[in-house]
């Protein structure tokens, strides 16, 4: 048999190398290429045979697992309707966003409904997290705190606890003896999530580990711990403004891009139960440049004002500015204005803004953007009391979405009287709206602005 070559990895970027170098040429640090073990050949004897059963069985003996309330509705509904028993989460978003006081809020609310909690920092030590405490008035909640970083140490005390709950904050300060590696390589992160895991399945401890970020907002380490964990959850949201968004963007035991919205106060942080009045409540009178898009998250309708200001540029390639949407999408959008229907936008800035610090990501946002960039353009306002939704397909037709109804429910029960859709859109129950099917991009400029 052939003898398997050695390889290396980076222990910071895990990128392979085929012999060891001084500096990674992936992502240029030094001294952190390490040998791997290589691959065995196999077992060496067959194992013992494993029990299966019909898929069809399935439903019969295993029922569905339990969930845990935590009292926090908004974050119930990102969870999938509760904390599932031997579940891993894992929690990543902006230094400073507000993770770990809305883990500490979530194991407070969990203790105070009779679930053992315990949350260990790494990052902080016990007398910062009890000031933190104090400061959002949850000194009375029976949470056990620790500050440790050895994760051998953790999980022996988590072993003999045994807590339906433990929040690591956070996994990149984690430390595992075994590993020889700094804290927070990738070797490290991904051994200490490994373990984490592995005893949130065998004890039935519910683990949340928080996870910091990179600059492209990714969670920091290898992506295999993503695929470890049963959920994994993005706190979001801009400085600048006191709305939170946590998004779920993978769980095993509820619907994934779901959203719970919350904002941040002096006393921590408050569940917003209507998001689409607060995404809209600094609408006043009728203003070019604005127009109100009926948008979904996972479950729940969603409505946001989309924001678009053009001006003359000089410069000589004109900016094209997008805050909470994919730039992307606008260059298509311009495109299609452009080519289908005659606008140019050439030798303008293009400035487009989310009110409020949400991201959307739908294709249905589209029409409610070519409305807001038309209108800034012609300086001529949409009616305030006019939802739109809509996907524009680079032949300039409008593309139909889905859960129309919910939109339109969600628009009516907010006062919005008018809507704009793309034809053969199907609708039931218009709620009492005047609904407006468009065919293409060009019926639409020449029905709201004359031209085309």
């Amino acid at each position: 048999m052939a003898k398997s070559s050695p390889t290396f990895t980076c222990t910071v970027c895990a990128a392979a190398h085929t012999k060891w170098t001084g500096k990674c040429d992936a992502c240029g640090a030094w001294n952190s290429i390490a040998e791997e073990a290589p691959l065995s050949a196999g077992p060496k004897a067959l194992g013992a045979r494993g029990r299966t059963i019909p898929l069809g069985d399935l439903g019969t003996d295993e029922p569905p697992p339990p969930r845990f309330g935590s009292g926090m509705d908004e974050l119930d509904r990102v969870l999938g309707g509760g904390l599932v028993p031997a579940s891993a989460l894992l929690v990543g978003g902006d230094p400073g966003i507000g993770k770990s006081t809305l883990l500490l809020q979530a194991a407070a609310s969990f203790a105070r409904r009779g679930l053992k909690c315990m949350y260990i920092s790494g990052e902080e030590a016990s007398a910062q997290v009890r000031m933190r405490a104090q400061r959002i008035g949850l000194t009375d909640a029976p949470v056990q705190l620790g500050a440790e970083t050895n994760l051998r140490d953790i999980l022996t005390t988590l072993d003999a606890e045994r807590p339906g709950l433990a929040i690591i904050d956070s996994i990149q300060t984690m430390w595992l003896d075994s590993v020889e590696a700094a804290p927070g390589s990738v070797s490290q992160v991904r051994a200490a999530a490994h373990e984490l895991v592995t005893f949130a399945k065998r004890r039935g401890v519910a683990v949340v580990l928080v996870g910091h970020v990179t600059k492209e907002g990714q969670i920091a380490g290898p992506r295999v711990i993503e695929h470890m964990v049963d959920t994994v959850l993005y706190f979001e949201g801009e400085r600048g403004h006191q709305f939170r968004i946590l998004r779920a963007v993978k769980n095993r035991f509820g619907p994934a891009d779901e959203i719970g919205v919350f904002e941040m106060t002096g006393a921590g942080l408050a569940e917003v139960a209507n998001p689409s009045a607060l995404f809209l409540s600094d609408r006043n009178a009728p203003v070019s440049g604005s127009a109100v898009f009926a948008g979904i998250e996972g479950t729940r309708p969603v409505l946001t004002e989309i924001q678009a200001l053009v001006a003359p540029s000089t410069l000589g390639t004109p900016r094209r500015t997008v805050v909470g949407l994919d730039g992307g999408r606008l260059s298509t959008i311009l495109a299609v204005l452009e080519a289908r229907c005659g606008i140019p936008f050439a030798g303008l800035d293009v400035f487009l803004n989310v009110a409020g610090g949400l991201r959307v990501n739908e294709p249905a946002a589209d029409l409610a953007v070519a409305a807001a960039l038309l209108s800034a353009r012609e300086d001529v306002a949409i009616p305030p009391d006019m939802v739109l939704f809509g996907e524009i397909s680079l032949s300039g037709a409008l593309r139909p979405v889905s859960q129309t109804e919910n939109r339109l429910k969600e628009a009516s029960k907010l006062g919005f009287q008018q809507a704009t859709l793309p034809a053969g859109s199907k609708i039931d129950v218009a709620a009492g709206m005047k609904i407006a099917e468009v065919a293409d991009l060009t019926a639409f400029v020449g029905q709201r602005f004359g031209a085309g």
